[in-house]
């Protein structure tokens, strides 16, 4: 007969082989569940890349047909400077068709941009209503060069200042000022709107949240775009901390 302690040895070496078998089956299936977590995260997270593609496409394509539509207007009530016009809307056109393809363009091409827009739209305009651009650059900037501003990003508050403005009123006004330094990307829009405008149609001012939105989802928190009314002047501020992304 085997005797009791040799019976007690193999009990116990089977419930080690036993626990040890557990205890591997365990540790292989929590890495498995690992693994199989990190890959749906990383499917998740490829898709919400995708779907902010197609967001941002779907602004591009809702404002591309937008600004041909303010554009081809503008030149058609104002012949006399066609000429002009059509020089600008050619580097406008340009820059829609290869640079804004881009995911991002430096802060030099995008103010270019801005400043063909405004010639463009300043055909509207009386000789001697007060339109002010300034620029507030500094060329020796290491983002002023650099592919890290979203392409027509200042469209939505240039096209608001002129779309807006109480132009009948004698003092009317339209301020625009790029600034560019070493680490941000400022534009501030300012004109003088209609006291019978209702200024609150749309949450944030003039239907700017689509800006909003596609400012979140490139920036993140390294932006801020604020609006508000100072004595029947409407105010736009864009900020964008470029070299904090750029990083």
């Amino acid at each position: 007969m085997i005797q009791l302690p040799v019976i007690l040895f193999y009990l116990i070496i089977g419930v080690i082989i036993f626990l040890v078998i557990m205890v591997t089956y365990v540790v292989i299936s929590y890495q498995n569940e690992v693994k199989a977590k990190e890959v749906l995260a990383d499917k998740y997270e490829l898709l919400q890349e995708k779907m902010n593609v197609v967001k941002l496409e779907n602004y591009e394509a809702k404002l591309n047909p937008h600004l041909f539509k303010n554009i081809l207007n503008s030149i058609q009530s104002h012949a006399y400077q066609t000429y002009n016009a059509l020089d600008s809307l050619a580097s406008v056109l340009d820059y829609i068709l290869y640079e804004s393809k881009a995911q991002l363009v430096s802060p030099k091409d995008e103010i270019e941009f801005a400043i063909h827009l405004i010639e463009i739209n300043k055909i509207k305009l009386s000789p001697l209503f007060d339109l002010q651009v300034k620029q507030k650059i500094d060329p020796t900037s290491i983002i002023y060069n650099k592919s890290c501003l979203a392409p027509m990003i200042s469209i939505d508050l240039i096209e608001n200042a002129f779309k807006h403005t109480d132009f009948l009123h004698e003092n009317a006004f339209i301020k625009i000022q790029f600034e560019c330094n070493e680490n941000n990307f400022v534009l501030t829009v300012s004109n003088r709107i209609s006291p019978l405008v209702s200024i609150k149609k749309e949450k944030g001012g003039f239907g700017i949240d689509s800006l909003h939105h596609r400012l979140k989802m490139i920036y993140g928190d390294q932006y801020t775009l604020k609006t508000r009314v100072d004595q029947n002047t409407f105010i736009a501020q864009l900020s964008i901390n470029l070299m904090n992304y750029h990083a």
